[in-house]
This record gives structure tokens, C-alpha cells and sequence, in this order.
């Protein structure tokens, strides 16, 4: 005798508990590149699982790691999409954990470089194709990752991205920051600070004076203080970004308190309209912290529009009805499956760079 149905809503909590657990497993490598040294990676999710997962490539800003990015996507804002994702988190050179000092003979590479090398990270983990997921100096490096590898890359999601060289002022400035040799001095985590938060620190966000108090806890107790004083000067010798000439779909978010708010609108301004959108969130400064529920949003609105975690219902929509809607029905498709990267649904000039997926038999 065969075996009866299992129920639609059973079967559905089955592939629930089971993505919450995939989306659980943490693993950590450390991987060596051509020209940046070696890179230590952070993995959420289940990577055997990345043909029905949106995989996500994300790289920190200057004074922060993996952690920054880590901590935005345990929160509950980002639970529906964590389950049905993977993310894989770059800490730039000598910025994991608790990391020694760099050798002295080591040469930081340039945010070109680090874009460039980031291809590396995706051979070595077997993975296809992500999208990027960067802030500020991490949010130029991914940029320059998607202009280089576009056939592997889905899209771009730019958190306060600057697209021009530094300035002749804010070069002159930044050789004044006081780093006591290679500790972090007074005016160094002033920099940092307005860099991250902007003049408002945070506007109105209540949790202001306890983001500030991690940010500076971590920068002066998990980070090598040296190894940051070298992101920093990387970051302040960086070459314009060529972002019109990308091929791949790109989201620019800033926030309106934020530093580089009217940065990011020059970048937009010098930009193919119909490749690049840009999203400004008001009373915001550092939009992971201020507004992640906006960002959240942001990030899955941009991922349907590439084919990707589909099965998710947008706030305020009936689950059940939404998901009957959009998968026909009756057509037999499992949520897990109508999850799986839809290469037809991308546009198409994405479409014509990538590979096919191949379907599991």
C-alpha cells in the first residue's frame, strides 16, 4: 500500500523547521587569494542547499567586520530571509576576530584589488553566483567585484558606496587623525565614528548611546588597531568607480543623516537609471542599525526582481494566499522549490552572463 499524502500545512512546517535549522549552521574558513593575502570567511547557512537559497556575498566597512553584517541578518527583520538564504561574510585582511597584527612587510591591497580576488572566496566555497552585499569601503570593494566577475555576481546592493577618488580635503584630513602609532587615538575613532553614523550619530534611533558604546567596544577590543589604520588608508587612496559601465542590477541605500547621503546621490546621478535604483531612508544614519526593517524590505524587493526568494511574502500579504497566487496553485511545487533561483526571471542582460542552474534530479 502506498503511503498517504502528507498534508499541504504539514509538509510546509517540515520545510520550515528545516530551513530555521539550515539557516543555524555556521562555519568559518580561511582562504588564500592571489594578491590580498588570506581572507577569513564566515558562512551562515547551508551551502549543499544554494540552488534553492539566494546567496549572499557581503563585505564590512572600515572599523567594523563580519559582525556588522552578521548581526543585521540575526535580526527579526531579516528571519524570513535568513531561512531561505546563505550569506558569506569577508573580513578584509587581519579584521576577523581577535586578529594579530599584520606583518609589516604585507601590502594591503587596494579596494580594486580585494574586488578583484573576491572570485577566489566563491571557487573555493563552490558557489555559482551571489549577490553583493557591502557597506561603505565594503560596499566600493563588491562594486568592483560585480565589474570585474559579472557573470558571477546576480546583483549589487550598495550601502553608502562612494564612486569617486577622495577628495584633495578629506585626504589632507584623514593625515591628521591621530592613530598613537598603531593604537586607535581620540581623533582616529572620531573619523570612524562619523564615518558610520554621520554627524547625528544615529538620529533618533533610541538605542543610539548602546550602538555607539558596541561599535567602540569592538574597535578597540575585537579589531587589530593597526590592521584598521590600513583599511583606512586603502580606502582614502581609492580610484574612481567606473559603476555606469556595471552589468549587473544594482540597489544603492543611504541613509538622509548619513555622511556620503549626497555622495551616493552624485554616484546615482552618473549611473544607467534602468540598471541602478537608489533608496534614501530618512532619519537615518547608519540604515543596518537605524532601519533594518527598511533595508530588509529593500533587500527582498530587489531579490524578486531577480528571481530570487519568491516564496517570501512581502508585510501585511496572507502567506497562504500569496504563496497559492504565485505558484499557480495546483501546479505541485513545493515552497522549498519555488524558492530555487529562477535564472529566466532575471533581466536580461544578467541573464545572458550567467550559467544555467542545473536542476537536482
Amino acid at each position: 500500500m502506498s503511503s498517504p499524502p502528507i498534508h499541504p500545512n504539514l509538509q510546509q512546517r517540515r520545510e520550515s523547521f528545516a530551513r530555521r535549522a539550515e539557516s543555524l549552521i555556521e562555519r568559518k574558513y580561511a582562504i588564500s587569494t592571489d594578491k590580498s593575502g588570506e581572507l577569513i570567511i564566515t558562512v551562515q547557512g547551508d551551502l549543499t542547499q544554494q540552488e534553492k537559497r539566494a546567496v549572499f556575498l557581503t563585505v564590512h566597512d572600515l572599523g567594523c567586520n563580519h559582525a556588522s553584517f552578521q548581526d543585521f541578518v540575526n535580526s527579526p527583520c531579516m528571519t524570513e530571509i535568513k531561512e531561505r538564504s546563505c550569506f558569506i561574510h569577508v573580513d578584509v585582511p587581519g579584521h576577523a576576530d581577535n586578529s594579530g597584527a599584520l606583518s609589516d612587510n604585507f601590502a594591503f591591497p587596494s579596494l580594486q584589488t580585494l574586488g578583484e580576488d573576491l572570485v577566489t572566496v566563491l571557487d573555493y566555497l563552490h558557489v555559482k553566483y551571489v549577490i553583493g552585499l557591502g557597506e561603505g569601503a565594503g560596499a566600493n570593494v563588491l562594486a568592483r567585484f560585480g565589474l570585474k566577475h559579472p557573470s558571477r555576481c546576480l546583483g549589487l546592493i550598495l550601502i553608502n558606496c562612494t564612486g569617486s577618488a577622495a577628495t584633495v580635503l578629506e585626504t589632507f584630513k584623514t593625515k591628521f587623525i591621530s592613530w598613537k602609532g598603531d593604537e586607535v587615538g581620540q581623533g582616529a575613532e572620531d573619523f570612524l565614528l562619523y564615518h558610520k553614523f554621520g554627524h547625528q550619530l544615529v538620529g533618533d534611533n533610541p538605542d543610539k548611546e548602546k550602538i555607539v558604546q558596541d561599535f567602540q567596544s569592538r574597535l578597540h577590543s575585537t579589531l587589530n588597531s593597526k590592521n584598521v589604520k590600513q583599511y583606512v588608508k586603502t580606502f582614502m587612496t581609492r580610484k574612481d568607480l567606473p559603476l555606469k559601465n556595471c552589468k549587473v542590477d544594482i540597489l544603492l541605500i543611504t541613509g538622509m543623516l548619513s555622511p556620503y547621503s549626497t555622495v551616493v546621490e552624485k554616484l546615482h546621478k552618473d549611473t544607467d537609471k534602468e540598471k541602478v535604483t537608489m533608496m534614501k531612508i530618512e532619519r537615518a544614519g547608519d540604515v543596518l542599525a537605524d532601519a533594518p526593517a527598511k533595508v530588509a524590505q529593500s533587500i527582498l524587493l530587489f531579490c524578486k526582481g531577480q528571481g530570487l526568494l519568491t516564496s517570501v511574502v512581502m508585510p501585511g500579504v496572507d502567506r497562504q494566499r500569496a504563496f497559492s497566487t504565485s505558484s499557480g496553485g495546483s501546479n505541485g511545487m513545493s515552497m522549498e522549490e519555488y524558492d530555487k533561483p529562477n535564472i529566466r526571471r532575471l533581466s536580461i542582460t544578467v541573464n545572458d552572463q550567467l550559467p544555467p542552474i542545473q536542476s537536482k534530479k
